[in-house]
């Protein structure tokens, strides 16, 4: 008889409990609160050269799973770098009219606080402007100018007129000038002006000859004509020059301040030597409306353009950093492509869409530049255009505004094409792992952009310094959201709680927002008369949470007491054992132990996976039983190929399967079913298996384990239960206080393996040797069978057909005839 004790855990072996007795603190209000992050050496050191590195490219990805800390983490160091760096000079940026072409605002860049200096600046100027030019214009000495314009435009007028009309009197008429213009008028035979009434009593005959002489008359007169014309061109033009001189002398004067200021810029000199060439070219519009136009408010909004002309000369205060410190930090929650490259906004004017440079909105591109922008990559993935918009960004160093019509490729509206902004920007994304492998895999613009990955890692090293440091975590949370603070037995339950989550005794979780659940939910249940947390507080919180998320558990586990459910945790079964198995239920995951059968008969397909017939499992599983396969081939069928086939399912199991922990499981109920070996149904195991036997280690040891205890619980202690593990997964052992205590008053029992072979002996309770010799004579006296079959069909000269493939309904999977040529594929692989 095998004596299992060797393999037999202790009761020390099942949990790394927590002793801070020799720390000298009694609560966390002792301690000194933790400034920085656990655990995350790697992903601070890369952060930080990412952020602090200079070249182009060297934007960072933070990857992680959430509740690692890497948002608040990022936040953190981000600002601490912007304060370190606050000497490095950022910009404020104005759009400006563009008087040369409208549609396409101007982008001014000014030191921080000369953005707004110089919009209150240009706008103040054009208030003196729109103040002082109507009185220059309206000045005795602007009037003199003009009257001798005017004067001297009547003078000469009067002359051609005059000569005009020596000639018409040969012809029989004069000329009078009216509002309308000059009108040729028919002369008495005395020579005098013919009346209007006069003129109308003509007889026909009369008044044609007249028409006739004017007709001819209008053909002579060009000349003179001509002449009237040019000298009215000449008098506009006077006048004008007169207007653009005053106009000149008056914007000089008040744009020659602004030049000094803020003209050392180029292209903030151009635009205000553009802006001096059209308020000179305007003069006009900054004149106060004559009086006798102030009745029509049509003429007046025409004469003034009711201020909108006055709209060019206004400054977009895009961009005000005159309150910054230290560099821009944006952390944008919604990455929208407006939000990520600013809007073009427009209003509704008598029905119709309009903008102006005014209306352009910045972006979290722009309120970030020269500073840092913090995005999370799922929300920006989320939106479209978003991701295109910053990778454009980031290639060509500027921002670039235009509406999503563009990109969909059709305009419904004129729009403006505002001058792109210079980009300067640190981008941190913050996203997953798979997600950063996507992009780094199939995006060369992201491999170009994001050179530096900081990869925030899910658990750290259970040392000393790392206990002391969660302890501190603990105290700077407590005061951060206003908890109680926790003494010393209850930071010792939340050490040992962050061992349980990190599935490890040796390390600590770093998903921080579980821990921080604990905190909260512990203080919930502390005693209003308590003035700290304690233990019993954290275990009420941990048994709570697991109270609030366990209905599947418990209903699972009433069909388990009634008998719905069927399991055997006594005796010893041939071709039976029980596996472990891990469900979910939302944040939840409890163990449940599942009843697996083999059988075992004459045949070539070699193993059928019932879970995979009915598509049930997943690659994984699949990948465990072809893997079980090869160990059985290579032990079993050297010699020969072995002539069984054996299907093996999970009982009562409906859903999906995938995994590859039970594949030691498989191996041992199909051994026990070929040699016909009982195996003990109250041990379950878990474990995977390699083709060459070893137990490798699996995921959800200890809710496996309590799983099967708190069944084996329901149904009745018998001192023998217990389970089978991988050595390998001993130290993710952070099991339950009734557990270890089953444990301890030898009620339970936990095992751990390398090999196979010791899983066998075991469970079968027989040496190795003799469980091999029963295999292989099984095998011998079906392959003998085999052979005398085929001996007699010879001698009877007929050909015995192999056995088809045992599959379909049969076996609990689909029907024979669907997809043959695919069903053969198969079988091939599950031959031994």
């Amino acid at each position: 008889m095998i004596d299992i004790k060797k393999w037999e855990l202790r009761p020390e072996d099942l949990k790394s409990g927590c002793d801070l007795s020799d720390y000298n603190f009694n609560t966390t209000k002792d301690l000194d609160p933790l400034r920085g992050i656990i655990g995350q050496n790697r992903a601070a050191e890369a952060m930080s050269f990412g952020l602090n590195i200079k070249k182009k490219g060297y934007n960072v990805y933070v990857a992680g799973l959430s509740g690692t800390g890497r948002t608040s983490y990022t936040k953190s160091l981000v600002q601490k770098v912007a304060t370190a760096k606050r000497e490095k000079s950022i910009k404020d940026w104005v759009y400006v009219y563009n008087f040369n072409s409208p549609d396409e605002p101007i982008a001014l860049s000014f030191s921080s606080g000369i953005g707004k200096n110089f919009k209150k600046d240009v706008e103040l100027t054009v208030e003196k402007l729109v103040e002082e030019v109507p009185k220059i214009f309206s000045s005795r000495e602007y009037e003199i100018r003009s009257a001798e314009i005017v004067q001297r435009y009547e003078r000469l007028s009067k002359n051609i007129l005059m000569e005009l009309n020596e000639f018409a009197r040969t012809k029989g008429f004069v000329f009078q000038q009216t509002n309308q213009g000059l009108f040729s008028i028919p002369l008495r035979p005395d020579g005098t002006p013919m009346a209007d009434e006069e003129y109308k009593n003509l007889t026909e005959e009369d008044y044609e000859i007249i028409k006739k002489k004017s007709i001819q008359l209008n053909k002579e007169i060009n000349d003179y004509l001509n002449r009237i014309k040019s000298l009215e061109e000449q008098f506009r033009e006077s006048l004008d020059e007169l207007d653009r001189r005053t106009g000149d002398s008056i914007a000089s004067f008040f744009m020659e301040v602004l030049v000094e200021d803020y003209g050392k810029d180029e292209k903030v000199l151009s635009y205000l030597n553009d802006m001096k060439h059209d308020i000179i070219d305007n003069i006009n519009k900054f004149k106060e409306p004559k009086s006798q136009e102030l009745a029509n408010p049509f003429l007046m909004m025409q004469q003034r353009d009711d201020g909108r002309f006055l709209m060019r000369y206004q400054v977009n205060l895009f961009i005000d950093n005159s309150d910054k410190t230290d560099l821009p930090v944006v952390n944008e929650i919604n990455p929208t492509y407006y939000n990520l490259t600013g809007m073009i906004e427009y209003k509704n004017e008598m029905g119709l869409m309009t903008t102006n440079f005014m209306q352009l909105k910045p972006g979290a591109l722009h309120r970030a530049n020269g500073g840092f922008l913090i995005l999370d990559v799922k929300d920006l993935f989320s939106h479209p255009f978003a991701w295109e918009a910053l990778r454009r960004a980031l290639r060509t160093d500027s921002i670039t505004m235009e509406t999503l019509n563009k990109q969909y490729g059709y305009i419904v509206t004129s729009t403006l094409k505002p001058d792109p902004i210079e980009l300067d920007i640190k981008v941190i994304l913050i996203g997953d792992y798979m997600t950063y492998s996507l992009l780094y895999a199939y995006d060369e613009e992201f491999r170009k952009q994001f050179r530096i990955m900081a990869d925030f890692d899910v658990e750290f090293k259970r040392n000393e310094e790392n206990v002391i440091k969660l302890a501190r975590f603990i105290r700077s949370h407590c005061e951060e959201v206003g908890l109680k603070h926790f003494d010393k037995g209850a930071v010792e339950m939340v050490v040992e709680y962050s061992s349980r989550i990190a599935e490890d005794k040796q390390k600590l979780s770093a998903r921080f927002n579980q821990v921080v659940e604990i905190l909260y939910e512990a203080e919930a249940y502390s005693d209003e008369n308590n003035e700290y947390v304690t233990a019993a507080d954290v275990m009420k919180a941990i048994e709570g949470k697991k109270y609030r998320n366990s209905k599947y558990e418990e209903k699972l586990n009433e069909l388990f007491e009634e008998g719905t459910l069927l399991i055997d945790i006594d005796g010893e079964k041939i071709g039976q054992i029980n596996g472990l198995t891990v469900m979910g239920s939302g944040e939840y995951s409890f163990g449940k132990p599942a009843r697996m059968t083999a059988s075992t008969y004459k045949g070539k397909a070699g193993i059928i996976n019932i879970e995979r017939e009915v598509r049930h499992s997943g690659s994984i599983h699949d990948k465990g039983v072809l893997i079980l396969s090869g160990y059985l081939g290579e032990k079993y069928g050297k010699e020969k190929p072995i002539s069984l086939t054996t299907s093996i399912t999970f009982e009562q199991t409906y859903s999906h399967i995938d995994g590859d922990s039970a594949s030691s499981t498989e191996l041992y109920v199909i051994i026990s079913s070929i040699a016909e070996i009982p195996i003990k149904q109250y041990i379950a195991v878990t474990g995977s298996i390699s083709q060459k036997g070893e137990i490798q280690p699996i995921g959800g040891v200890n809710e496996k384990i309590e799983g099967f205890f708190d069944v084996c619980k329901i149904k009745g202690l018998t001192g023998r239960q217990g389970v089978l593990i991988p050595k390998t997964n001993v130290k993710n052992l952070m099991l339950r206080q009734d557990v270890i205590d089953a444990v301890r008053e030898g009620v339970f029992h936990i095992y751990s393996i390398e090999h196979v072979d010791e899983g066998l002996e075991i469970l079968t309770g027989l040496p190795i040797e003799e469980i091999d010799e029963r295999v292989s004579k099984r095998l011998r006296e079906s392959d003998d069978e085999e052979g005398k079959a085929c001996e007699k069909a010879a001698a009877e000269g007929t050909v015995q057909q192999e056995p088809a493939p045992q599959t379909g309904i049969e076996q609990g999977g689909e029907d024979e005839d669907d997809n043959n040529e695919e069903d053969e594929d198969e079988n091939e692989e599950r031959k031994l």
